[in-house]
């Protein structure tokens, strides 16, 4: 094997994540019981073919079947109070909490109460839930602790293999931001909508901007 490192944007060749190279077929027919991958489905994927602009042949095939969407919903519930538990403990002393009762308008609070406690609050949030997202997506094989728990990984759509920080990072900040700022319901309601209807993939915007799929993880 080469020691040069792998092109910038390649996941690297010992990846344990990616799916590995197509093989030809052992003779007298296609994956059976007696060969092919644990994934193989004999020459078919179960999600038909791959739709225009990701190639002819389907990128998932090879790959684990594609995370359920009740599990996606309960994991993104599990990260989202992992990380808003310290971030309450951070907001009492700023007063956060007893300005956002005075008005029912959330949104309203950060535009006619902008002093320095409430923006830096606004400023810790944000970086904790992008920092959350692209570290955990990226370095610990696309699981979050909500993903570990329910038996999913994100991965990159074309071959299987762990996201690079930079699609974590694209990925985190479409599924935060705009909630984070202007759309704290909508925002995700409007992701699961998108994943629920989106065919073959179950992509959301955050996977179709970073081009990720959430699958079940080998047990």
């Amino acid at each position: 094997m080469s020691n040069e490192p792998p092109p910038p944007g390649q996941p690297p060749e010992d990846d344990p994540l990616r799916k590995p190279p197509p093989q030809e077929p052992p003779p007298g027919g296609g994956g059976g019981p007696h060969g092919g991958g644990p994934y193989d489905t004999g020459g078919g994927s179960p999600y038909g073919g791959g739709p225009p602009g990701y190639g002819a042949a389907d990128p998932l095939a090879g790959m684990p079947p594609l995370g359920d969407t009740g599990r996606r919903v309960l994991a993104r519930f599990l990260d989202w109070l992992i990380i808003f538990v310290p971030l309450a403990l951070i907001g009492i002393p700023l007063d956060i909490y007893n300005r956002v009762t005075e008005d029912d308008d959330l949104s309203a609070v950060w535009t006619a109460n902008n002093d320095g406690g409430q923006w830096a609050f606004q400023a810790i949030s944000i970086a904790a839930y992008l920092t959350y997202d692209t570290y955990m997506t990226a370095k610990r094989n696309g699981q979050t602790v909500g993903k570990k728990l329910m038996g999913l990984r994100v991965a990159m759509l074309n071959d299987g293999s762990v996201p690079p920080v930079s699609a974590a990072l694209t990925r985190a900040l479409v599924l935060w931001l705009p909630a984070l700022i202007c759309c704290a319901c909508l925002w995700p309601l409007l992701l699961l909508i998108l994943i629920i209807v989106d065919k073959p993939y179950k992509q959301g915007l955050h996977d179709k901007a970073a081009r990720t799929v959430v699958v079940s993880a080998a047990q």
